[in-house]
């Protein structure tokens, strides 16, 4: 048995937690640069809003009181998310987290077993210990236990367990709702005349990989019951690590795209240092901005000396590069790096002639750096590369709320 703990509209349950105003309101977070809804409370939905609308046409709503808008506060999302995991690992046999606000688990075994006072008793847990409310279901697989959450959250426990026979369920359910399955494959299901759930579980083997390969017939399978989809290591070590952002402003000075660069490239530092790796290169991109969306990139691969994890070694393979991006008249919206070939600090590997004679290990100044960021809170100490002052391209967020969980100087005070 699988069971899904997914966190009930994760990011606004947060911000609820520490501001307990919003609790009983229509409360939606923003995405980057409080551009569209990425969360929404259940008040918020209740208005007939859909989930995306851009923040530009609700905000005489906002002014009017109405509507309650929050910043993406993802460094009190991503601590929130850890301490549900922690709480799930302690009464789970197995954890797998799948995203920030969802975890598949193993229950424990056993003939005893209630598995509907097993989902409670985890509810009230993660809502007593951390404050997130939490949809929990329980089914033989996991494409099935998604539906069994989704289930779960309109019924007043909170916790739903798949019934032996799930076609009733699974013929209200349309194809397009399954995990897996969303827009783009639906028109050619339909084409097949598979318009539900159950349609699918009972299609023709033949039928279902023309339409969606392997992937799509082993989630067919799981419909019917039969666990198909292998168990991702989550804990892994990454193949990449990337940063990227979308800038507040376009940018349309060198300056600026190479301050964006060196800040992305030390946050992205930061996190493959979490991991104990050294990176080979990296791809950096920067995007035209377009008045339709999207827009061009400009690329280029930079490959180090030596496998690295400091940044000041990183940024100055990356600085003579940067001028390669930067066309004068163009207007930026974004850049990004991408470090590639990772490998372990420390581990052994092939040598050249002209290699370093020991081999790479982690940076003692960065493990130093991190750690007093990590002490006074992020950016504390950075680069002189990353530019101080007024810098427009940082991610706008006017209505970012406090992260009480992970700085000192933010910390909830009871009055």
């Amino acid at each position: 048995m699988t069971g899904l703990v997914d966190g009930n509209n994760f990011f606004v349950s947060c911000e609820r937690v520490f501001d307990r105003s919003l609790v009983g309101r229509p409360v939606a977070v923003l995405s980057n640069n409080d551009g569209c809804c990425v969360s929404r409370s259940d008040e918020f939905k209740a208005l007939g809003i859909p989930m995306g609308t851009p923040y530009f046409q609700l905000r005489d709503r906002e002014a009017s009181g109405e509507l309650v808008f929050r910043s993406s506060n993802y460094e009190l999302y991503g601590d929130m998310s850890r301490r549900i995991v922690s709480l799930l690992r302690e009464e789970a046999l197995d954890v797998e987290q799948y995203s920030i606000d969802e975890a598949f688990i193993r229950p424990p075994e056993g003939a005893g077993i209630d598995l509907a006072e097993y989902g409670r008793r985890l509810r009230a847990k993660i809502l007593r210990w951390v404050g997130v409310p939490c949809g929990v279901g329980f089914a033989p697989t996991k494409t099935l236990a998604k539906i069994a959450n989704h289930a779960a959250k309109k019924r007043p426990d909170g916790v739903f367990l798949m019934p032996r026979d799930p076609t009733e369920m699974l013929s209200a359910l349309p194809v397009d709702e399954v995990w897996g399955v969303g827009s783009r494959l639906s028109p050619k299901l339909r084409a097949e005349r598979i318009f539900t759930a159950a349609d699918l579980r009972d299609a023709p083997a033949g039928v279902v990989r023309s339409v969606g390969g392997a992937t799509l017939l082993r989630t067919a399978r799981e419909l019917g019951g039969a666990p198909c989809c292998e168990d991702r290591d989550y804990d892994a070590d990454p193949d990449s690590v990337s940063c990227s952002r979308s800038f507040g402003e376009p940018v349309t000075a060198i300056e600026g795209l190479g301050e964006s660069i060196a800040s992305f490239t030390a946050q992205a530092a930061a996190k493959l240092r979490r991991h104990g790796m050294l990176a080979s290169g990296c791809n950096v991109y920067a995007q035209e901005f377009a008045s339709g969306g999207g827009g061009d990139f400009l690329e280029v691969t930079v490959v180090f000396p030596s496998p690295t994890d400091a940044t000041n070694e990183m940024m100055q393979s990356i600085r003579p590069e940067i001028g390669s991006l930067f066309v004068p008249g163009l207007r930026y919206r974004k850049t990004g790096v991408v470090f590639f070939g990772l490998e372990k600090a420390g581990a052994a590997r092939q040598m050249d002639l002209f290699s370093p004679a020991e081999s790479p290990s982690a940076s003692p100044l960065y493990r130093a750096i991190d750690a007093l960021n990590a002490k006074y809170g992020g950016g504390k100490v950075f680069s002189a590369g990353e530019g101080v002052g007024d810098q427009p391209w940082r991610m706008k967020r006017s209505r970012l709320s406090r992260r009480a969980t992970t700085r000192w100087g933010e910390l909830v005070t009871a009055r």
